[in-house]
């Protein structure tokens, strides 16, 4: 791809001038429209060292209202940041709806520097540029513009600015070892770079290559791609705001899924209490060992629970957590969104609580909530939950390949059952405060929630991130049951790491 570029592209002054007037104007009426509309928009710069990045960006901002965007400068990862899947850090940043983000360098380090840096191994790269695709899929298919920019310049004239930058006490600083080793090996770097660009340039996030060595050039193309892009999505925006809302708010009933996982569930196993608790005792000290363990191996952990109401997530919750240090873990109940969290994509707000290394993220509900709750109630659209899947699925898988641990639970109990803990939560005082009115109106939607609940278990539970039916009608056999396969699935992925 980049030995076709010419390099010695240029622009006349006046030319640049006019074109910068041209777009700059565009482009201030644009992002009004992107906030009226509520369109969130991503532009990143990446290529090569001293190719102009930061220049750029300036000259770009220039005709953005400073309200309406920010600018980030993705260097070396913190050592929080590197005990975490690479792209939870982006996750948090991505910009809520209308507004834009500027990443200076972005999730590409993963595959470029660290992969110089050798950071990155040779097996992980296949592994992060499917992380890479699949994360700008998600976040272009639920509306987010992805503008992605690669400033290009060769090795002579990146020399001659590295120079330039140290001849200066004020930019002397900004050249480093690392960035002379590049240089250096300038065609091995570039090679990744080509790498990255035919593995990452999509027709949902396509590469824009930008000849860097005329400065005016550079910024003038920059202009343009941004200006014409945004152009497109409005156009497109403006054409589908005519197109009635999708009726979504009674699901179809797919008759391959009617009888799925959960009708072959047993829910007659149980256990006495005196079982219950010397098998209880046994698993949760042999949890608290394994939580020290799995801190000084540096294993992220992340444990979802979902289930019928009254079903015991609770209470399964707390005896998991009952002997573990409580510096070490997080239990993360999820409610409805707020304000705030239904501007960013929804799998955000997730993204914001996962663990890093050694550390335990336990959800009281999770990301699967797009695919149940919000699929019956017509909070989302059915393009939407359908394609979740999917997304889901590289979420975990992507949470995998970090290393990490992760394991769902689906606390089963049947309609009887749920009735009788209801009536039992009504006449406690103590436990009133659990049943609200909305629990009895789920409970009337009771079979399009299992319908959906079976489609969920079946293409959502890998290899990498299984599901767990959970037997519940009995609590005691329960909560063994997550004990159990929580030490289980810990104790295999530390033998691996031997």
């Amino acid at each position: 791809m980049l030995e076709k570029i010419d390099l010695s592209r240029t622009v006349e002054k006046g030319v640049y001038k006019e074109a910068q007037k041209d777009y700059s104007a565009r482009l201030g009426v644009l992002q009004r429209k992107l906030k009226d509309a509520g369109v969130p928009v991503i532009i990143l710069f990446e290529g090569m060292g001293a190719a102009g990045k930061g220049t750029q960006i300036n000259r770009l901002i220039q005709a953005l209202d400073p309200r309406g965007f920010d600018v980030y400068a993705s260097n070396q990862a913190t050592a929080e940041d590197a005990g975490k899947p690479f792209l939870c850090k982006f996750w948090t940043l991505t910009p809520e709806k209308g507004r834009i983000a500027i990443f200076d360098r972005s999730w590409y380090r993963k595959v470029l520097i660290e992969r110089f840096d050798r950071i990155t191994k040779k097996k992980e790269i296949p592994e992060a540029f499917q992380d890479i695709r699949s994360y700008e899929k998600q976040l272009t298919d639920d509306g987010t513009v992805i503008i992605k920019l690669f400033l290009y310049i060769d090795q002579k004239e990146q020399k001659k600015r590295f120079k330039r930058l140290e001849e200066s006490k004020e930019t002397a600083w900004r050249v480093t070892d690392d960035d002379w080793a590049r240089n250096q090996h300038y065609d091995k770097y570039l090679q990744m770079n080509e790498e990255m660009l035919e593995n990452t340039d999509t027709d949902y996030a396509p590469w824009n290559i930008i000849e860097a060595t005329d400065k005016d050039y550079a910024a003038m193309k920059i202009l343009k791609c941004v200006t014409e892009a945004l152009e497109r999505e409005m156009a497109r925006h403006a054409a589908c705001a005519g197109e009635p809302k999708a009726a979504d708010t009674k699901p179809e009933l797919e008759q391959h899924y009617q009888n799925g996982v959960l009708s072959g569930v047993d829910l007659n196993k149980s256990m006495t209490y005196e079982e219950y608790k010397k098998k209880i005792d046994a698993l949760q000290e042999r949890l608290e060992v394994l939580h020290s363990e799995i801190y000084r191996r540096k294993i992220p952990v992340v444990i979802g629970f979902e289930g019928w109401d009254a079903g015991g997530k609770g209470g399964a919750i707390r005896r998991l957590t009952s002997h573990l240090d409580p510096r070490g873990y997080r239990v993360c109940p999820t409610a409805a969104p707020n304000d705030i969290e239904k501007k960013h994509h929804y799998m955000w707000r997730f993204w914001n609580k996962m663990p890093k290394a050694g550390h335990v993220a336990i959800f009281d509900r999770t990301w699967y909530g797009r695919v149940m709750v919000e699929r019956i109630e017509g909070f989302c659209k059915e393009t939407e939950w359908k394609r979740a899947y999917q997304e889901i699925n590289e979420m975990e898988a992507h949470m995998a390949n970090a290393g990490a641990v992760v394991l769902k639970f689906w606390l089963q109990i049947d309609k009887d059952e749920q009735e009788r803990r209801f009536k039992e939560r009504m006449e406690t005082p103590e436990k009133q405060w659990k049943i609200t009115d909305e629990d009895w109106r789920n409970r009337e939607k009771w079979d399009q929630y299992e319908l959906a609940v079976n489609e969920m278990l079946v293409r959502t539970s890998t290899t990498y991130a299984p599901w767990i039916v959970v037997e519940g009608n009995c609590k005691y056999y329960a909560r063994v049951k997550v004990l159990s396969t929580v030490v289980d699935a810990i104790e295999e992925k530390i033998r691996e790491m031997k």
